[in-house]
């Protein structure tokens, strides 16, 4: 079945010198979220912007895909941490996503683990999507085993 998500964004003004806010979101999440154009240049690191965002949605939808890569492999994690560091350059647009995971997964080799973590970096739905238009690379720490 298909799920629909949603988010409302209200715009005043021009590009570098207006503002914006992410009035809300369908879960009811979060909601008057403000974004510039400085939030995004990283000139106002107070603000969110879409590719904090994304990397939040990477980062999430990473973390899901290779909970479940291990669960299936019978080996679910105890705890994975991961962040995505999504980079955006000025004229050019969004060109990678980094992602970093430091998993603690009980009685997986180091084989296995790399290879369930680059399945799930390759095919979880966010990279599906930014694939062929922005870099992904996979960074995976096994802490324990």
């Amino acid at each position: 079945m298909a799920a629909d998500k949603r988010a409302k964004v209200t715009w005043q003004g021009d590009l570098t010198s207006g503002r914006g806010t992410i009035d809300e979101v369908g879960s009811g999440a979060f909601s008057g979220l403000p974004v510039t154009w400085a939030a995004r240049t990283g000139e106002q690191a107070e603000l969110t912007s879409p590719e904090e965002l994304i990397a939040a949605a990477h980062a999430s939808c990473f973390s899901m895909a290779f909970s479940g890569r291990l669960g299936k492999n019978e080996t679910p994690p105890r705890r994975l941490g991961v962040t995505a560091t999504v980079t955006f350059v000025p004229g050019t647009g969004i060109t990678t996503s980094a992602l970093v995971v430091e998993a603690d997964v009980p009685g997986i080799d180091a084989s296995a683990f790399d290879e369930l973590a680059e399945d799930a970096r390759a095919n979880c739905p966010v990279s599906q999507a930014l694939s062929g238009n922005v870099e992904i690379t996979l960074d995976a720490k096994l802490i324990s085993s």
